[in-house]
């Protein structure tokens, strides 16, 4: 994406006037940017063979929170952006709850491509993706980090856990505080959850934007 397309879609999203510090949110549009092109001609792992086109993230670079999910979906690969099919609905829809817009807030995945019929990356998928987002979450240099699922969890902290033993604690990872509750699919479908997802997501939020 280069920086006119991103200035469309944060247009897109609402953002009625743009100020770009040369020194940051330039800055780091333009490393992204760089990693953009990179990922839509990787040949690390077997999921470029099938992918549309690999997907970034999208939002707001400076943001203090960055979500992290598991992989692009059918829409996702399709659109280029992630989190816009019944999950990513649901995923706006709590952050809009809690008094914010997606806008606000820094949205990406584990693994960059879409992996077939949507299954869980393998560990070896998510190894060769990981220093994408690692270069990622530098550039943004959230505060907090909330991880979706136990997928965004083992992408992350390197091991496996059930995500109903770690939902809702404050972790730590490279300095920043990660908060970790489920993907919103396992919401939709779960949909008891959903009341403790919306106040995760609410929690998350607050500590990011220290609320």
């Amino acid at each position: 994406m280069n920086l006119k397309d991103f200035l469309t879609v944060m247009k897109e999203l609402g953002f009625d006037e743009i100020i770009i510090d040369n020194n940051t949110l330039n800055q780091k549009v333009k490393l992204l940017e760089e990693i953009n092109k990179e990922i839509q001609v990787c040949t690390k792992c077997d999921l470029h063979k099938n992918r549309t086109q690999a997907v970034l993230g999208e939002g707001n670079p400076n943001s203090p929170i960055m979500f992290i999910g598991e992989a692009p979906g059918e829409e996702e690969d399709k659109q280029g952006r992630p989190f816009v099919g019944r999950a990513g609905q649901l995923l706006t829809k709590a952050i809009e709850s809690a008094g914010y817009k997606r806008n606000d807030v820094y949205i990406a995945n584990i693994n960059k491509c879409r992996p077939p019929n949507n299954r869980t990356p393998t560990i070896e998928e998510q190894e060769a993706c990981f220093p994408y987002l690692k270069r990622q979450i530098e550039i943004i240099n959230p505060s907090v980090l909330c991880l979706l699922g136990a997928t965004a969890y083992r992408g992350i902290f390197k091991k496996e856990t059930k995500i109903t033993k770690e939902r809702g604690n404050v972790l730590e990872y490279d300095g920043k505080k990660v908060y970790v509750t489920y993907h919103p699919a396992y919401v939709l479908r779960n949909l008891k959850e959903e009341p403790t997802f919306f106040e995760d997501i609410k929690k998350a939020l607050e500590l990011a934007f220290k609320k």
